[in-house]
């Protein structure tokens, strides 16, 4: 059984190259990252903030619902 040949040959990086080039690139792309203003920052948590109120209503009817079901159906 032949042993097998890496496809990236004698331009290999070292582990140091390797490291530096992902820190490099990370940086470039962080350098891209756009930051929102105050006024879309507040926007945008106060829309979390309501989906997230909107969430826990559901949730709490849903439950609400099911623990009245199962009360009604197995009786207490």
């Amino acid at each position: 059984m032949p042993t097998p040949v890496r496809s990236d040959g004698p331009n290999r990086r070292g582990l140091f190259a390797r490291i530096a080039l992902f820190i490099r690139q990370v940086v470039a792309e962080l350098k891209k990252v756009v930051r929102p203003t105050r006024s879309e920052l507040v926007t945008y948590t106060g829309v979390v903030l309501v989906f997230v109120v909107i969430v826990m209503a559901f949730v709490t009817l849903v439950d609400l619902g099911v623990g009245e079901a199962t009360f009604f159906i197995f009786g207490g």
